[in-house]
């Protein structure tokens, strides 16, 4: 049994050595900014007090926040990890409890925060070959910045996946959508949804991913209201020469419509629409690594088109992992 059930993601946090320049980028991407306590804010429209923090010093990431459903909550978390539950003297207030996990990333565990009503999002209106609501009417969209709504999830480089599976689902009681082995029985990271019980869940809220290289961020992703929206998101970064990272199309694991932008800095963030919703009562599924970099429809992943080189090691992962399936699958039966 998990100490506790999260509800969702909270927030990212970063440091950057120039606040002006992260607010530019950002705004560009959709988030309202603000600056308070010598820290940069970023919001969506969904009436949180924050989504994306940012603070001054060396580039680096910093955290990934949580959010529980109630201040009792940590106060269980807190008692079982020996740790204090404290104030969050942050836009919003609240309590935290800190913690760090194998790898040593700062997980940052909220609740209590005062929220805004949510701005209302509108309904896309799509004329599909099998329902058309929209009639006697035309759609004229307007060159603008994506309008983020809240943030869905964050992709963490781990050293040991199952290490680090067992200590976040311990905690937090992450549920297992897809898992991703590089062969059979060969485990590299998995894509974890909350445990809400019979309420739908987002198909991924943290992603563990043992690859080659350096740990940190991969990514973190941020829901937008539509695929209009994505699109003139995507636009608009182009226009003004934001570096993209990958994208527009559609993946597999979790069915999003996605667009990857990278910061000034080099963080990845994603815009994304239209995720696969499951409940604690949908089975996992394992998928390959293939599936994992493959897309439904639209642009391949970098390393397919060319554009970017392989992680360092990757390459020699992958070759020792061949030969390692090799010498399995030609030893007798008996042998095996």
């Amino acid at each position: 049994m998990a100490i506790i059930k999260v509800e969702d993601i909270a927030h990212v946090r970063f440091a950057v050595p120039d606040l002006a320049l992260m607010r530019g980028f950002l705004e560009d991407f959709g988030l309202s900014c603000f600056e308070q306590g010598g820290r940069l804010y970023g919001k969506g429209s969904d009436g949180r007090p924050f989504i994306h923090a940012t603070e001054p010093g060396a580039a680096t990431f910093l955290a990934v926040g949580l959010r529980a459903a109630r201040i009792a909550d940590l106060e269980i978390l807190a008692a079982q990890e020996g740790v204090a539950v404290e104030p969050l003297e942050e836009p919003g207030g609240g309590m935290v409890v800190r913690l760090a996990d194998p790898d040593g990333y700062r997980v940052e565990v909220v609740a209590g925060q005062q929220c805004e009503a949510p701005a209302p999002c509108p309904r896309p209106r799509f004329n599909s070959a099998a329902d058309k609501p929209r009639q006697r009417e035309t759609i004229r969209l307007e060159p603008a910045p994506a309008h983020v709504r809240r943030i869905g999830h964050a992709v963490l480089k781990v050293s040991d996946f199952r290490a680090s599976e067992r200590w976040w689902k311990a905690r937090f009681g992450f549920l297992t959508s897809d898992e991703i082995e590089a062969a059979p029985g060969v485990p590299l990271g998995a894509f974890m949804r909350c445990d809400r019980g019979d309420v739908a869940s987002d198909h991924h809220t943290i992603f563990l991913a043992q690859l080659p290289g350096a740990l940190g961020l991969l990514h973190a992703a941020f829901e937008v209201e539509s695929l209009d929206d994505l699109m003139l998101g995507h636009e608009y970064l182009k226009v003004r020469e934001r570096q993209a990272a990958w994208g527009v199309g559609r993946h597999i694991m979790g069915s999003q419509i996605f667009d990857y932008w990278k910061d000034p800095f080099g963080n990845e963030l994603e815009h994304w629409t239209d995720g696969d919703l499951f409940t604690a009562a949908d089975p996992p599924a394992k998928q390959t690594m293939q599936a994992l970099l493959a897309v439904q429809w639209g642009a391949p992943h970098p390393m397919f088109a060319g554009r970017m080189a392989p992680p360092p090691g990757l390459v020699a992962f992958v070759t020792a992992l061949q030969l390692r399936l090799k010498r399995l699958f030609a030893r007798s039966p008996k042998e095996a």
